[in-house]
């Protein structure tokens, strides 16, 4: 999962960001409604964290510009405004939830999960792909019945992988998926050639069938 978190508290957005990044999420984040804008334009996110107080304005700002660009990403708002005014002008525009200040990390990343569930496969807590089956809780994979052991990266590949299932992606796509802004220190692409590899492997050996089809001079097919 990649998420971005617009908070314009240093503290609260880094304790945050280390949280989500010690249980595996890729983080990148961001002070102001300018830089939001800029992010959100460049790249693409599973989940949008967003303060609707900003020092440069307001942040249904950026909802407003998700919703005119056609991006889906899924969008919690994290608000001390505890006013049903603003819970529904921002769930108007297009958020997914909205969280009153002050909470706990474990309810934020709750809420963040059920997000993204519902945005990236339309379920509840098991996906189900031909013989591919994914307990999202518990981060477990099963092909053909049988439980393989994928690394963090692998299993954040696969989701990703069949959340676009039928798409050609880009190398470029799947590395700022994976590794978020920390991609421009990359000089190639090996590691995407390793990961995949590693995960046809694993899949081919349970299930028997070929599931990702490369591209050539264009990046991956999940099929």
């Amino acid at each position: 999962m990649k998420l971005l978190i617009i908070e314009d508290e240093q503290g609260l957005r880094e304790s945050i960001e280390r949280y989500f990044t010690v249980e595996g999420i890729i983080c990148e984040s961001c002070s102001s409604l300018a830089a939001a804008i800029s992010k959100v334009t460049l790249y693409q996110y599973d989940c949008i964290l967003l303060d609707i107080g900003l020092p440069d304005g307001e942040g249904f700002t950026l909802l407003e510009h998700l919703k005119a660009n056609g991006k889906n990403e899924g969008v919690l708002i994290i608000s001390a405004r505890n006013s049903l005014d603003n819970k529904i002008k921002g769930l108007n525009l297009g958020a997914d939830d909205y969280l009153t200040k002050p909470f706990h990390l474990a309810e934020l990343k709750a809420r963040i999960d059920a997000i993204f569930r519902r945005k990236a496969f339309n379920t509840t807590n098991t996906l189900n792909y031909d013989l591919i089956s994914i307990n999202l809780l518990a981060r477990e994979v099963e092909v053909n019945s049988i439980n393989i052991i994928l690394t963090r990266k692998e299993y954040d590949m696969l989701l990703y992988f069949i959340a676009n299932k039928g798409k050609v992606i880009s190398k470029n796509a799947i590395a700022e998926h994976l590794w978020g802004d920390e991609i421009d220190l990359v000089d190639s692409f090996d590691f995407i050639y390793t990961h995949i590899k590693n995960i046809r492997k694993k899949l081919m050996e349970a299930a028997h069938k070929d599931y990702i089809k490369s591209v050539y001079g264009v990046g991956y097919k999940f099929l």
